[in-house]
């Protein structure tokens, strides 16, 4: 049983039962105690269970979304993006977020920032999100000193992002400091690329409205192609991946006065 499917089947046990010894995980997925300790540590992390002397029980997060897509594969290179991103950012700033799990990721480094923790009565938000992720808006909604603006449409179930022209409403009448965008593909040529034409829509008009647009994306998505267009190259002003990304690709990016940081 690999990873991803051991911590859906935690928790699916918790929506199930409410909570969840070690020892009873322990033996219906058939692994170790130790095991158990460390996924149940790491869904505590990400705010989808309370841990407890010896188990775990169910939070808000455990019910509210498809559990195929809380615990996606989030790799090192992921994290190492996130923490990137999230430095960028500044205390009180309007960030944007589309959906996907490089963008959870960033979601999850900037709930986490010390810099960004809960001020005095009566201060601003210690920052505003804007999103059209159902996911992200979920994760953060806990975090008090983080308002959060959910873009509204039609959800689309394949990736929990939010479309259509209720969407694009919101995003017409908002303005933002910084976006970080998840792309399916991007290259120099066609820019920043996604699988479905209403996600790039809406997508596209989170870019247009910030001031700074940051692609935040792994190395293989290089080797992609997509069907529509969220950002041209040209008006993309950094690109933060890992290091499996191509030199050659690189100095290209570089060529069109993208700033690429390696994570």
């Amino acid at each position: 049983m690999s990873k991803q499917h051991r911590l859906n089947s935690i928790l699916e046990l918790l929506v199930q039962r409410g909570s969840l010894e070690v020892e009873e995980a322990a033996s219906a997925l058939n692994v170790s105690l130790a095991t158990i300790r460390r996924d149940f540590d790491a869904l505590a992390a990400r705010q989808l269970l309370n841990r407890t002397h010896g188990g775990a029980t169910a939070t808000g997060g455990s019910f509210s979304l498809p559990l195929t897509y809380k615990v996606a594969k989030s790799d090192d290179a992921k994290k190492r993006i996130a923490s990137v991103a999230s430095a960028m950012v500044v205390r009180n700033q309007i960030v944007g977020l589309n959906g996907g799990t490089t963008t959870t990721e960033v979601a999850r480094a900037l709930a986490a920032d010390s810099r960004f923790a809960a001020g005095d009565a009566g201060d601003p938000p210690a920052l505003t999100v804007v999103t059209n992720a159902l996911n992200i808006a979920t994760e953060l909604t806990v975090r008090h000193q983080i308002k959060i603006v959910v873009t509204g449409g039609v959800a689309r179930p394949q990736s929990y992002e939010l479309t259509g022209p209720f969407s694009e409403e919101v995003l017409n009448n908002v303005m933002i400091d910084i976006a970080f965008i998840g792309v399916e593909a991007l290259d120099p040529i066609n820019g920043a690329g996604a699988s479905h034409e209403d996600e790039a829509r809406v997508n596209h008009l989170i870019a247009s409205r910030s001031k700074k647009v940051v692609i935040v994306t792994d190395s293989s998505k290089f080797a992609n192609s997509s069907f529509a267009i969220i950002r041209p190259a040209a008006e993309i002003n950094t690109v933060i991946t890992d290091d499996g990304i191509a030199p050659t690709m690189k100095r290209e990016l570089e060529k069109l006065g993208i700033e690429v940081v390696i994570a």
